[in-house]
């Protein structure tokens, strides 16, 4: 860390910054710096590269705000001088209405420039000749392509949220933007994690960096985190549970899927809670309404998945519960991190099932330390929620069954009874066996038996109980056949009949014949 960087006990006075900058830092209410602003802003207003590994909500927004006023009000010219680059449009809009506030007592201008939403706005923003671009790759390179962007007079760039960039498979669309720009530039990258292809990034693109990381794989101080086992039919139930809780005012729940997070918050919604959902499949009207609403207390819940809620940034959020344990250990750090902002304290809750314990594990490896597990009574979470209670739960449920002694035990050890075809029997000891039952024939394989014939509509399921196994299934005469001893014959296969069908119509035409030379005097075909 810089020597010179800012004490977070001092003031932004102490930065020396221009006196209409400071003005929109008292505007917003910003009084002491936060330890990343501190950290980084010094090193970036002396025109160092800086790579600042800090998780969401740590106070990075106006960590490069500020440098990038600071610079364009001591050598102002027309045309755009900064690019921010972020993963997402509510990330894009959020910095810019910081960039705004910050800079409300200078001249500065900005443009927010995404897709999802008609560009004609955005062209017309471009021709007024902003100072800052706040972009996401996709659409800046296409109106690039279309001759509205022009990156040659940038001096500052600004990579947010880099990690996120990579997992949204961004890094080709950064490498075409970073080769429109000038090679001599400061360069501010910013991320929550280190993935290898970040670091590569950062190594090509940074020169010299100040590096600043806090604590970037362990959840914030102020949050309180936990795992809650719980069976996977029961989540609803122990999610309205907890969003019974005293502190509760509002929360983020994250869902692994679109679908989930939009039956969800129709669930909440039938079941009283002010719940709206935001995921990939909305439109940007629909997702600026959601978190309108959400901002606007309308809605005091915000079901959402992982790409949607990429840039959320709402303060006051008291609660975090993962419907779904998040996938990787980085977006779990993400997810938590939506609570406890501005130094607020916060509340996240993952709702874990058995087949979570992996990704639990791998959660846990990262962060270095086991993750309180909290048992809500009322709950099956010990049979099915943690793999730690698993087996000695089965083991109270087998000593609550009638014959779940040891000599069950025993008995389950047996290897099944087989019939006379091979196959394992299906019936309980005690039950009789279809195969031998007086209704069937020893001389003839279960294969051949009337619930098997290919000629009766019931042949699809063999009898699986004793009751079924001893019914007859056809109960009509004419559907029976015989033996000599008494004993009811199945009837012939299909094969066999087709094959009697054949040979009786070869006879029939061999007597007709017959017959005929008979009567016309002639002995063909008469033996003898």
């Amino acid at each position: 860390m810089n020597p010179n960087s800012l004490d977070t006990a001092a003031d932004f006075q102490r930065l020396s910054l221009d006196a209409d900058v400071q003005r929109g830092v008292k505007a917003a209410g910003f009084v002491r710096p936060r330890p990343v602003q501190a950290a980084t802003i010094p090193a970036a207003l002396s025109g160092r590269d800086v790579l600042g590994l800090a998780q969401t909500g740590t106070g990075k927004t106006a960590a490069f705000v500020l440098p990038i006023l600071q610079r364009w009000q001591t050598r102002r010219r027309p045309g755009p001088t900064a690019l921010v680059v972020v993963p997402t449009r509510e990330l894009a809009m959020q910095i810019d209405a910081e960039a705004r506030l910050l800079a409300k007592f200078t001249r500065a201008k900005t443009v927010t420039i995404f897709g999802g939403v008609s560009a004609g706005g955005q062209i017309r923003g471009l021709k007024g000749k902003p100072d800052i671009i706040v972009a996401c790759p996709g659409r800046l390179l296409d109106l690039m392509r279309r001759g509205f962007v022009d990156l040659s007079g940038i001096e500052t760039l600004v990579l947010d949220e880099a990690d996120h960039m990579f997992d949204m498979g961004f890094l080709p669309d950064i490498r075409k933007i970073l080769a429109a720009m000038p090679a001599k530039r400061q360069n501010l990258m910013f991320s929550a994690t280190m993935p290898d292809e970040i670091r590569r990034l950062a190594d090509k693109v940074l020169s010299d960096p100040e590096v600043v990381e806090l604590s970037h794989s362990t959840p914030i101080e102020t949050i309180e985190h936990a795992l809650y086992p719980v069976a996977s039919g029961r989540k609803v139930e122990l999610l309205e549970h907890l969003l019974g809780d005293g502190d509760f005012t509002s929360a983020i729940i994250f869902s692994r899927t679109k679908h989930r997070a939009r039956k969800l918050a129709d669930q909440l919604t039938r079941t009283g809670h002010g719940a709206v959902a935001l995921q990939g499949n909305m439109s940007q009207a629909q997702r600026d309404r959601a978190m309108k609403g959400f901002r606007g207390k309308r809605f005091n819940i915000l079901v959402a998945t992982d790409i949607a809620a990429r840039g959320i940034d709402v303060v006051g959020v008291s609660h975090v519960i993962n419907f779904d344990v998040p996938a990787t250990p980085d977006a779990y750090t993400h997810r938590i991190g939506r609570t406890g902002r501005a130094e607020r304290s916060g509340k996240a809750y993952t709702l874990i099932a058995r087949e979570d314990a992996a990704q639990v594990r791998a959660i846990e490896r990262k962060l270095g330390a086991k993750i309180e597990r909290r048992v809500v009574d009322g709950f099956d979470a010990r049979g099915e929620g943690d793999t730690r209670y698993s087996h000695a739960a089965h083991g109270r449920e087998r000593a609550g069954k009638p014959g779940a002694g040891r000599g069950d035990a025993t008995a389950a050890k047996k290897p099944p009874a087989r019939s006379n075809t091979g196959r394992k029997s299906a019936q309980p000891s005690g039950a009789k066996n279809p195969a031998h039952s007086p209704t069937h024939s020893p001389g003839h394989s279960p294969r051949h038996s009337p619930s098997h014939s290919p000629t009766h509509s019931n042949r699809a399921k063999r009898p699986t109980s004793p009751e079924i196994a001893e019914k007859p299934v056809h109960s009509s005469a004419a559907e029976k056949s015989t033996s000599p001893s008494g004993a009811e014959k199945s009837p012939p296969s299909t094969a066999r009949r087709r094959r009697n069908r054949s040979a009786g119509g070869a006879g029939a035409a061999f007597r007709r014949k017959r017959r005929r030379d008979r009567e016309s005097g002639s002995t063909t075909g008469v033996a003898g």
